[in-house]
């Protein structure tokens, strides 16, 4: 059993946090370089914490050990959305996920396909149409949070546009206040960005139990009617649902895709449109070079290995998407966008990649996710020809909250079927 390389310092002047959370993406690669591993030691959020860079510790991690790491109970993620799949251990978390899968797989998941269409057709249209938008992301955040409300809420914004408007507005907020430093604090015409978010949360959960109570139809009525532990399981997981982490994710991969595939690329957009495996390939790549989440954090409920390497009890561990994805055991030229890896060498190999998650405990909403990413995709691919424009930009990418570029990309779009004219009038 090897020793953790790395040093967990001493409480809180040797805490790291900082650095971390400034650019987790190099605090990674450094400590990589420096020990000459991929599992290493220091101390983060107060607490010693192994950080997880390799394919085999995040598969014993959340896999084959998901029973000894378990989700922090004093995590913030508990204090916002309650107890939930997401929150909770054990026995609960496992009966939680049993209810649950039923409304992400199946006739569940066929039910959601129309509107899924509809919606995309209807936004991604708009990029062809005005030919560049101000920022990317955000036209991909709005398309995303359309798709949840309407799906998990019956709240449709071209039905119900003022209270579609008042949802996002809050959902926004509580978001910014999960993010920000925990702090509730009230004084005249000031609130801490935390205070807000329990605020905003108070009113989406009054939004959310209006529609337990009186909507009996689609997703929020099949919820209701679910063997849930007790009378608040179903609205704390409806708030978790059409929280705005869904519609991030799912900008933040529909962005890289869509950079991944500017400039000369047209082969591989057309290949993409005409062979579904190959635009499965590509998301892969997409996900794999650029995760949406940082990664995920465990704690050790008792001594352990991992990779091994000891852990001790009551540490922490925080596995690292960005540095598993790139293991250079698992993957060759890791930093380099090679779908066709994914017919070759890592042909079968999905499970390797943790955007979600892994194991039992990844992500219960991955098929729906990948239903609204293929959609939009080949929409995009059938009807848009795009290009960055300027064609050199500086697309280094920030990685929290979520990852996207950090100055927003110029992308021109024109529609395939366009005439001459269009084409030069969006160009």
């Amino acid at each position: 059993m090897a020793k953790l390389a790395g040093s967990a310092g001493v409480p809180v002047l040797g805490d790291k946090s900082l650095d971390f959370y400034r650019d987790p993406v190099t605090f990674c690669r450094q400590r990589i370089e420096k020990h000459r591993g991929r599992v290493f030691q220091c101390r983060v959020l107060n607490r010693p914490t192994v950080f997880i860079c390799s394919v085999r510790g995040m598969r014993e991690l959340l896999c084959e050990k998901s029973n000894t790491f378990v989700k922090d109970p004093t995590d913030l993620m508990t204090n916002m959305y309650g107890d939930t799949v997401v929150t909770t251990n054990g026995e609960e978390a496992y009966l939680l996920r049993l209810s649950l899968t039923t409304l992400f797989t199946g006739s569940g998941l066929k039910s959601s396909n129309d509107y899924i269409t509809s919606v995309c057709e209807r936004h991604l249209k708009n990029l062809s149409i005005s030919g560049r938008p101000p920022c990317l992301y955000s036209a991909f955040k709005r398309l995303g949070t359309e798709l949840v409300l309407g799906l998990f809420l019956n709240v449709r914004a071209e039905e119900q546009p003022r209270l579609f408007q008042e949802i996002m507005q809050l959902c926004t907020q509580h978001w910014h206040g999960l993010i920000s430093a925990p702090v509730n604090l009230k004084v005249p015409l000031w609130s801490s960005g935390f205070s807000n978010a329990l605020d905003a949360r108070d009113r989406l959960m009054d939004i959310i139990k209006d529609k337990l109570k009186n909507d009996t139809q689609g997703f929020v009525g099949s919820l209701g009617s679910l063997p849930l532990p007790d009378s608040s399981s179903a609205s704390q997981h409806l708030l978790l649902f059409i929280s705005a982490l869904i519609p991030k994710a799912l900008a933040s991969l529909l962005t890289s895709f869509t950079l991944a595939l500017s400039g000369n690329e047209q082969k591989q957009r057309r290949r993409a449109a005409e062979d579904p495996d190959y635009l499965r390939r590509v998301q892969l790549e997409v996900q794999r070079l650029w995760p949406p989440f940082i990664g995920g954090r465990r704690i050790a409920d008792q001594d352990s290995t991992l990779a091994g390497f000891h852990v001790p009890k009551d540490y922490g561990v925080i596995y690292i998407s960005h540095s598993v994805h790139r293991d250079p055991e698992v993957f060759d030229q890791p930093d380099n966008f090679l779908p066709e890896r994914w017919s070759g060498r890592n042909a079968g190999q999905e499970h390797v990649l943790c955007s979600f998650g892994n194991g039992p405990r990844n992500c219960i909403g991955t098929k729906l996710t990948d239903v609204f990413l293929k959609e939009a995709c080949m929409y995009l691919l059938k009807n848009c020809d795009w290009c960055l424009d300027p064609p050199s930009q500086d697309l280094e990418y920030k990685w929290l909250p979520v990852s996207r570029p950090a100055n927003p990309p110029a992308i021109s779009f024109t529609g395939l079927h366009a005439t001459g004219s269009d084409r030069s009038d969006t160009s």
